[in-house]
């Protein structure tokens, strides 16, 4: 995912975008520029084990984590292994304190 960030005083003709999630993971594969099918130890030595963002408010996921969260440990191709982090992604950004469990806790006082 990519959002735009907020407003500021800067007058830059293209806008900046904060890439997140799945859309951020897709950029360091790139970068690694991997040969299928690769195993998790591969991801991460080509990769370099970034945190990766997971929201804009700048919270992070590493890479190496977010693979252990998967229920494979090989990937025949670069789109099985994007299916394969998108949900671990999507409930490290829902499980936070922007995502539902958060709001919910905000509401509870603490003693």
């Amino acid at each position: 995912m990519a959002a735009r960030p907020p407003a500021n005083d800067d007058t830059d003709d293209e806008p900046t975008v904060v890439t997140f999630g799945i859309a951020a993971v897709e950029e360091f594969l790139t970068a690694a520029d991997l040969t299928y099918p690769v195993d998790r130890q591969t991801v991460i030595d080509a990769t370099g084990d970034p945190d990766v963002p997971i929201d804009t408010g700048g919270r992070t996921l590493s890479l190496s984590t977010a693979l252990e969260r998967t229920d494979q440990r090989r990937y025949e191709s670069r789109r099985e292994l994007l299916n394969a982090l998108h949900p671990v992604f999507e409930d490290a950004r829902q499980s936070g304190p922007g995502g539902i469990v958060g709001f919910v806790r905000s509401l509870i006082p603490s003693f």
